[in-house]
């Protein structure tokens, strides 16, 4: 078991040295190149992640600031809704006194209106009692022209208020 064969010594190197040569060429060149191509597919993938990641964090901000710029716009257009309900309520409440305004404007001419033909009728009626009752007194007819001047004469002493 401890003897030492130069033979088998020799034999050994060469199988060995040729194996060596052999693997070296056929199996450690293909070995190696696939390790290697495996290293970059790996960096390439980290690469592709980090990438990946950056952009995932732009999209993000992006996303932020747009939400950012809804929020602010929606603000902006909730504060425009109110002025203008608010204009709009102020536009309506000023029309609303202004017909208002008017009816009772329309409502003291008509009121007027009906005081000034209502004197006018009593005058009328004052008139037409006077007239009965003149020529009651005097028992006598008057004439159309001469009833108009007495008429007129008595209408003028009423006073006007």
């Amino acid at each position: 078991m401890f003897d030492i064969n130069p033979g088998l010594i020799i034999w050994t190197i060469l199988i060995f040295v040729l194996l060596a040569s052999v693997l070296g060429k056929f199996a450690w060149k293909p070995m190696l190149k696939a390790l290697s191509d495996r290293e970059h597919a790996i960096r390439d993938a980290l690469g592709q992640a980090e990438k990946a990641r950056e952009e995932a964090q732009q999209l993000l901000r992006q996303n932020a600031e747009n939400m950012a710029r809804a929020e602010e716009e929606y603000q902006r257009m909730v504060r425009e809704g109110k002025s203008l309900a608010e204009k709009m309520k102020d536009e309506i409440v000023a029309k609303a006194r202004q017909q208002a305004q008017q009816d009772l404007v329309r409502a003291q001419e008509e009121i007027q209106r009906n005081v000034d033909a209502a004197r006018q009728q009593l005058r009328d009626e004052v008139a037409d009692l006077a007239i009965k009752a003149a020529e009651k007194i005097l028992d006598e007819s008057l004439d159309a022209a001469r009833q108009k001047k007495l008429v007129d004469a008595v209408i003028n002493k009423i006073p006007k208020n």
